[in-house]
C-alpha cells in the first residue's frame, strides 16, 4: 500500500511538473536558472548556517551573491551592446569596402561593405531590442531573486521527494546523479566564471597596451566569448587582426594575433582550468562544446547551462549501465562450472 501510494504521488509529481513548465513557459529559463544557481550556492549557506548566522541571514547572504553575480553577468553585455553600439560600429565602418586579392598573376577585389552594412544593422537590431526589453529583464532578476531565496531556503524537499518515491535499493542512482550535477554546474558557473574573469583583465591590458579603441568594451566581448567551449576569444583576437590587415596595420595585426591568441586565449585556459580542475564536471570539452551548440539552438540562453548539463546526465547514466554490465558478467563467470579442472580431475 505504500509502495503504491509512492508511486501514485511519484505520478503526480510528474503530471505537475510538466503542467507548471506549461504554465511558467514565459519564465521557465528564469526557473531553471534559479534552480542551477541555488545548487551551486547552497555549500555557501550551509558554511554560513555552520558559522552560527540563522537560516534566514544565510539563503539573503546567498542570495544576495547570486543577484550580484547574475548582475554583472548580464549588464556588462547589455552595456556593450546598447551604450557602446556606436563605438562597435565606428570599429566596423575601420573596415575598407573593397579588398583587393592578387596572387601570382590572378587578381580579385572582394566586396567587403555588404557584411560591414549587415552587422551595423544587427548591432542597431539587438541595441533597440535590449532597450524594449529591459523592464521584462528587470521582472525576470526579481523572480529570479524570490526563487533562489526559497530554494535555498528549503533545500532538502526536492531530495526528500525523491529518495521517498525512489526503492531504498536504488537510492544509490539519484545520489550519483546530484553529485554529477553539483560537478558539472560547479564547472559552468564558477570555473568558467572565472575564467572569463581573468580573460577580462588580460584582454583588458593587450588591447589597451596594443591601442585599441574601446579596450573595456573588447575585454568584455572577451570575457564573454570565454563561455563559449573550444572557440573562446580566439574568434575575436582573430577578427581584430583580420581587420587590423583590412586597413593597412600590418604590425598590430601580428602582435595581436601573436600576443592575443597567447595571453588572452591561451593563458586563461592553462592557467585557471588547471587551478580549478577539480570542480570540472567530468565531460571532455567536445562533448561539452556539442552540449553548449545544442542548447543554444533547442532552448536560447537557458541552453547554455542546460545543454552540457543533460550531456554530463547522460555520461553518468552511461557509466553507471557499463558498471552494472561489467559485475553482472563478472558474477556470471563467477557461477560457471569449470569443465577443465573437471576434465583434469579425471
Amino acid at each position: 500500500m505504500v509502495l503504491n501510494r509512492q508511486r501514485l504521488l511519484g505520478v503526480l509529481l510528474v503530471a505537475l511538473a510538466a503542467l507548471a513548465a506549461a504554465v511558467l513557459a514565459e519564465v521557465l529559463r528564469t526557473v531553471v536558472f534559479a534552480v542551477t544557481v541555488a545548487y551551486v550556492l547552497y555549500p555557501l549557506r550551509q558554511r554560513l548556517v555552520g558559522r552560527g548566522l540563522s537560516r534566514r541571514i544565510a539563503c539573503a547572504v546567498a542570495t544576495a551573491v547570486a543577484f550580484a553575480g547574475a548582475t554583472l553577468l548580464v549588464a556588462p553585455l547589455l552595456y556593450a551592446l546598447y551604450r557602446r553600439r556606436s563605438q562597435l560600429i565606428a570599429i566596423l565602418e575601420q573596415i575598407p569596402d573593397i579588398v583587393p586579392i592578387s596572387v601570382g598573376g590572378f587578381e580579385t577585389v572582394v566586396e567587403i561593405a555588404p557584411f560591414v552594412a549587415a552587422a551595423e544593422t544587427w548591432i542597431r537590431g539587438v541595441a533597440i531590442a535590449v532597450a524594449g526589453a529591459a523592464p521584462v529583464l528587470v521582472l525576470e532578476l526579481v523572480v529570479f531573486t524570490f526563487l533562489v531565496y526559497g530554494i535555498l531556503y528549503r533545500p532538502g524537499a526536492v531530495g526528500t521527494a525523491v529518495f521517498g518515491i525512489v526503492p531504498a535499493e536504488y537510492h544509490d542512482i539519484p545520489a550519483r546523479l546530484h553529485k554529477r550535477t553539483r560537478e558539472t554546474l560547479y564547472s559552468i558557473y564558477v570555473l568558467q566564471a572565472a575564467t572569463a574573469a581573468g580573460t577580462f583583465v588580460l584582454a583588458l591590458a593587450v588591447f589597451r597596451a596594443l591601442g585599441y579603441g574601446s579596450p573595456v568594451l573588447l575585454a568584455v566581448i572577451a570575457g564573454i566569448l570565454q563561455f563559449i567551449p573550444v572557440v573562446g576569444p580566439s574568434v575575436l583576437v582573430v577578427a581584430l587582426g583580420a581587420g587590423d590587415l583590412l586597413v593597412g596595420k600590418t604590425g598590430r595585426a601580428v602582435a595581436v594575433l601573436v600576443i592575443g591568441l597567447v595571453v588572452v586565449a591561451f593563458v586563461p585556459d592553462a592557467v585557471i582550468r588547471t587551478q580549478l580542475a577539480d570542480w570540472t564536471g567530468k565531460i571532455s570539452p567536445g562533448l561539452y562544446f556539442v552540449g553548449f551548440v545544442g542548447g543554444i539552438l533547442t532552448l536560447g540562453a537557458v541552453g547554455v547551462i542546460v545543454g552540457p548539463l543533460v550531456v554530463s546526465l547522460l555520461l553518468e547514466v552511461i557509466d553507471m549501465l557499463s558498471e552494472h554490465g561489467a559485475s553482472s558478467g563478472s558474477a556470471a563467470a563467477a557461477t560457471e562450472p569449470v569443465e577443465e579442472g573437471a576434465d583434469s580431475a579425471e
